[in-house]
């Protein structure tokens, strides 16, 4: 099958883009206030898009009730005003998941059904790289590989990337990162005995252990000893082939802060320990989907300079996205968990038991928390993108953006996995 290429896609992109390119006359924070924008080699901008012709020419009021007022931004929001702006016809609405439903008072961004020609193609090459490269799993796990749905997941996720080669360098880590939490932490043998001596060593398949010639083969070989390691050592292969090396080692220290979450709530489940609400939150700082909008960049066919992507700034920006989302899996998948054997902390668990909470205040509650982190992540990220000009400082903002909204599009529609308490 032929890829579909950017054109294809662009589409999608003019909304988010006002999202972050509008100026800012006040920085709702100092910390992104005070950026120090270094000079960097240019960066290509996104493709030329056409204008919004719904987003008003001042979007610089910084309050929140001003972001209320002008109505949602995002990927396929261009026609969510609530009445069409004088002189404009309205704008036809979105297209609408094929299934599923938002959680109610979850703050979120819908977006359009991704190419499903894409979806098809990333879909069908990642099931037989899972079979034919790296011997994923064995035949009665087909139909919850199928259920995942991941080529429709990274589709929606990455809707600039310019080739179906670049949505497969996403596709596969994120297998590949699935492949170790289901095996060695959750579903499919997964324990917490013994979790951080397995993550060791699966680690080593995306940061090599340089050793003496005397015991490298050994650790090369056990690089091929299980499915987790076999994905971890085959996607990170292909990513090299196409990241530079800044973004590679980027990769391998957000994996490294993801392996330090999945040891933290092991130790936990270990000792019965239910930790305070802040406690979890920093918990889910590290065991969340951080590394996957972090590599935006490499998907995206292009690089946000080193420099820039370690100010600060820049770093609040992709924790706040990174945590928001997580909360979003959190949600999604309340209803999920508690049908499971055992007990699995999320944060309408820990809330409940930490605050006296009813189950459905705490989860309502926790969709505030959500909200909250979603409203920060944009704050910041406009005043990020208003203090640091630079056209690929706001192409990333954008493209975490858009993992953001599509992360939400898939738990969503993924009923194949989710289904939403009655809470309403």
């Amino acid at each position: 099958m032929s890829d579909p290429g950017p054109s294809t896609v662009q589409s999608s992109l003019p909304a988010a883009a006002a999202r972050f390119g509008a100026p800012v006359v006040e920085i709702a924070r100092t910390s992104a206030a005070e950026v120090a924008c270094p000079p960097v080699p240019a960066v290509p901008p996104d493709p030329p898009v056409p204008s919004d012709p719904l987003v008003p020419p001042d979007l610089s009021a910084p309050s929140a009730l001003a972001r209320v007022l002008r109505g949602p931004s995002g990927l396929g929001t261009a026609g969510l005003y609530l009445t069409p702006r004088e002189g404009q016809p309205k704008s036809p609405e979105p297209d609408a998941p094929v299934v599923g439903h938002p959680i109610p008072g979850l703050y979120h961004h819908p977006v359009p059904e991704p190419d499903p020609a894409r979806v098809e193609e990333v879909s069908a090459r990642i099931k037989a790289w899972a079979l034919e490269e790296v011997d994923l799993y064995p035949d009665e796990w087909e139909d919850q590989f199928d259920g995942f749905s991941v080529g429709r997941y990274m589709v929606a996720c990455h809707p600039d990337a310019p080739t179906v080669d670049h949505l497969m360098i996403a596709t596969r880590l994120m297998v590949a990162e699935n492949a170790v939490d289901d095996c060695y932490c959750e579903d499919h043998g997964g324990s917490p005995i013994g979790l951080g001596g397995r993550l060791l060593l699966a680690h080593t398949a995306l940061d090599h252990l340089h050793t003496t010639q005397e015991y490298e083969p050994q650790w090369a070989q056990s690089l091929h000893s299980d499915a987790p390691r076999r994905a971890y050592r085959s996607a990170m292969e292909y990513f090299v082939q196409q990241s530079t090396p800044s973004q590679a080692d980027r990769y391998r220290h957000d994996m490294a802060r993801l392996h330090l979450g999945y040891l933290a709530e092991a130790a936990w489940s270990q000792t019965d320990h239910v930790p305070e609400v802040w406690e979890y939150l920093a918990m889910r700082q590290f065991n969340n989907f951080r590394p996957c909008p972090t590599i935006t960049d490499t998907v995206g066919g292009y690089e946000l300079p080193a420099d820039l992507h370690a100010q600060p700034a820049m770093q609040r920006v992709i924790a706040l996205a990174g945590n928001a989302t997580t909360i979003v899996n959190d949600l999604y998948s309340y209803t999920k968990e508690l049908a499971a054997p055992g007990k699995h902390l999320n944060l309408p668990v820990v809330i409940a038991e930490r605050e006296g909470a009813s189950e459905q205040d705490a989860y309502l509650k926790a969709v505030e928390v959500h909200n909250d982190l979603m409203h920060a992540f944009e704050d910041e990220a406009a005043a990020l993108s208003a203090a640091c000009p630079v056209p690929g400082v706001q192409r990333f903002l954008r493209g975490v953006a858009a993992w953001v909204d599509g992360n939400h599009y898939w738990h969503q529609t993924n009923t194949y996995r989710y289904s939403l308490p009655d809470f309403w």
